[in-house]
């Protein structure tokens, strides 16, 4: 499974109708929606979309007949393995009727654009840990985790007797960085998720 780096653009016209996607990364379903009122274009005619985040799915054809614009949107998701995305196809009518066959192949189309040329990376499933650690301890464990790949640190903050560190890792890791911490401040620290 992958995941966007960032939030990517992309416009077409097909038959006199101009059709915008834009594909952003997102980690909840309440980010998602925040994420569609943002880009929605209310002056358009139709903003269909859909999302993929893990097994959760949702999508809408705004409008459109059934079938013909949200689904074909979550399968050039699907197709390109993303998740945590969401894709919104923004469509202004040009006056020409593209029949079922053709909205399914220009919503769909135009995700798939989009998406193809965002940029991605692997996901990997993260949890977030804490640890709180007296000042003496402080900066080896600082220096382990900074070599550490793949681990997000979000929060230092200290307090009287040292600080607490706040961060994510990688799943498969957690316990085994738990361990290695445990070692490190001989038991000391306090370790939490």
């Amino acid at each position: 499974m992958y995941t966007l780096d960032q939030t990517e653009l992309f416009e077409e016209e097909i038959r006199k109708s101009r059709f915008r996607a834009i594909a952003c990364p997102v980690e909840s379903e309440a980010e998602a929606k925040a994420r569609l009122a943002e880009v929605s274009d209310p002056a358009a005619n139709h903003n269909c979309w859909a999302l993929r985040i893990g097994q959760t799915y949702r999508f809408s054809d705004d409008g459109e007949p059934s079938g013909t614009a949200g689904k074909p949107i979550l399968q050039a998701i699907d197709g390109q393995a993303l998740d945590r995305t969401l894709v919104v196809v923004t469509r202004w009518f040009g006056g020409i009727l593209l029949g079922s066959g053709g909205l399914i192949r220009a919503y769909g189309g135009t995700a798939a654009a989009c998406l193809r040329a965002a940029a991605k990376t692997e996901y990997v499933e993260r949890v977030a840990l804490s640890v709180s650690l007296g000042f003496s301890d402080l900066a080896l464990v600082k220096a382990r985790l900074s070599a550490l790949a793949g681990l997000v640190m979000d929060e230092e903050t200290f307090h009287a007797r040292g600080a607490r560190l706040a961060f994510r890792v990688p799943a498969e890791k957690a316990e085994e960085i738990g361990r290695m911490i445990a070692d490190l401040t001989s038991g000391r620290a306090g370790i939490g998720k």
